[in-house]
């Protein structure tokens, strides 16, 4: 990963200038967590549309020259801040038990949106919403990280005989994701884990049941 450099300290050692400010400049993983921080801190309270370049660059003590050398415009920007923060999804043991492997997935997934940056998360995806365009414009960028673990766990249950291969697909796998966000947005976080258990028992299992060979 190329090294993050404040803009500031760059035109110093640039030009041979003269002694350092007392002031430390960050650089690197420093500077980098800073201004992911910031991005984070601007999408709780002001959104996407208010979030500006200016602004992150104010809360994370650089410049915004800085921020454009390494992400051409905020929507990069935000996409990195986000993937980066966000929690690694684990992929449970294939111990056998497809219901136990997929409540272990969203249980991490609803814990996740109950953190800082699943905050932030939350207030993009409600601003999605409300704006088609910025739906258009961000999705090219932006990957569900929860939708690969829980593909694997199909796999498996598929090799098993638990579920047919026509249920491997994305749609399929982002389902229970989606329900958990969506009941974020409206309803808040903690997510009780009986809204976990809902989800999987009452939703995913009849719908992987109900895949079937399909007629030739």
């Amino acid at each position: 990963m190329e090294v993050l450099d404040n803009d500031a300290s760059a035109r110093r050692r640039g030009t041979g200038g003269g002694p350092a400010p007392t002031r430390r400049r960050k650089r690197g993983d420093e500077l980098r967590a800073a201004i992911h921080t910031a991005v984070l801190d601007e999408l709780r309270e002001r959104g996407f549309a208010a979030l500006t370049m200016d602004s992150v660059a104010a809360r994370a003590h650089t410049g915004k020259a800085t921020l454009y050398r390494y992400w051409p415009s905020k929507i990069e920007l935000v996409v990195d801040a986000v993937e980066s923060s966000m929690s690694q999804i684990d992929i449970p043991d294939d111990d056998g038990d497809l219901r136990g492997q997929l409540l272990e997935v969203l249980r991490q997934v609803a814990s996740d949106l109950d953190s800082p940056t699943g905050v932030a998360v939350r207030h993009l995806i409600a601003e999605l919403v409300r704006t088609p365009e910025l739906t258009q414009a961000i999705r090219p960028h932006m990957d569900d990280p929860v939708i690969p673990p829980i593909l694997e766990v199909l796999r498996r249950a598929a090799v098993r005989g638990d579920v047919h291969v026509t249920a491997l697909t994305p749609r399929v796998a982002g389902v229970g994701p989606y329900m958990l966000r969506t009941h974020a947005i409206i309803s808040g976080t903690p997510i009780a884990d009986s809204v976990v258990v809902e989800i999987v028992d009452l939703v995913l299992l009849p719908l992987l049941r109900g895949y079937a060979v399909p007629p030739s």
